[in-house]
Order: C-alpha cells, then structure tokens, then sequence
C-alpha cells in the first residue's frame, strides 16, 4: 500500500489545483496498466491527510473542489504573506519585459533602436532594468552622437535561469504545431 500511497502523495503534490480520485484513477490505470480501485485512493489519500495533519508538517491535504490538494497550513500564512510580497515587488511590468526582451534577442542594442521597435520612449524602462542589474551598458555607438550600447546582464541569466544565450527560446518555440497524423482537426 505504500507504494500506491506514494504514487497518490506525488500526484496530489505536483498539482496546482485540486485532483479528483477519478483523476488519479485514470492516471494510475495508465501507468500501471490495470485498473486501481477507487477505494484504495480514497484509503490512500485518508493515510496521507493523517500523516499531514501532524505539528511536524507545515502544509496539509485539503479536500476542496471536489478533490485533494496540498496546502500550507493557516499557521504560516504570515510569513508566506512577506515572502509573496517580497516576491511581487521582484517582478518585472509588461514594458520593462518588452524591453528586456528586445535587448536581450537585438544585443548590443541603442535605446533608439528599442524605441523604433516598441514605438514608445523607453527612458524610465532602461533606468528601473539597469537598477534591478538585468541589463547593462555595453559601450557607445560609432554613429552619430555615440549612444549606449545595452546588453543582458549575468543577473538577467540567473532571473530567468538560463546559462547561454542560446537558451532564449526561438520563436519556433511560439508557434502553434500543425495538425499531425494522428491529431484531430477543430474544423
């Protein structure tokens, strides 16, 4: 029973939202290619709400939405609170993405050329990315008047957890697949 207890905890775990038993039974009879009783989820999933509801465990297994999810439990909704807000004043807005992601393909790139492509003065957004050390000044221009020149950062590589350059995605990354055999149409 262990063993199916530990399949179930790990489905439960890697799932953002709530799962069904009907949901870890079809994933089950998959995998091990035969049919798993429901009763025996339920009764794996009762042990693992049990072993969860110990002091010695931060987070718990709630029955909410019809199915089982992992969550912290309310004792440590103040320090997850900080930490949320300490993350949320890390994030990037959608302009300084934008930019970043135009130095970042274009690099070395001038502020002109961000703004040609964005259509928008870029000043304040190449300001706050040079604060948070995601982009830095590469040199000057040899055209007219001498401009900066921006490229990514080692910080930008650790923000975004790449190594290389070359693991930026492609837009080939971004377009949607044809239909391939095997596939069935929308029409």
């Amino acid at each position: 029973m262990d063993f199916l207890k530990n399949h179930v905890e790990a489905l439960v775990f890697c799932n953002t939202q709530p799962v069904k038993i009907s949901e870890i039974q079809a994933c089950l009879a998959e995998m091990f290619d035969a049919e798993v009783p429901a009763e025996d989820i339920q009764e794996a999933v009762e042990q693992l709400r049990e072993k969860y509801s110990s002091d010695d465990f931060a987070m718990e297994i709630v029955h909410a939405g019809g199915g089982y999810q992992f969550l912290t439990k309310p004792a440590y909704q103040a320090s997850i609170g900080i930490m949320l807000k300490q993350q949320s004043k890390k994030r990037l807005s959608t302009s300084a993405l934008e930019t970043l992601s135009i130095i970042a393909y274009k690099q070395p790139v001038t502020k002109s050329d961000i703004e040609q492509i964005r259509g928008v003065s870029c000043d304040y957004t190449i300001q706050k990315l040079l604060e948070k050390q995601l982009i830095e000044i590469k040199g000057k221009s040899d055209s007219v008047g001498r401009p900066l020149i921006y490229g990514t950062s080692d910080k930008f590589m650790e923000y975004f957890g790449i190594n290389d350059l070359k693991d930026l995605p492609t837009p080939k990354d971004f377009a949607e697949k044809e239909n391939e055999i095997g596939e069935e149409s929308e029409d």
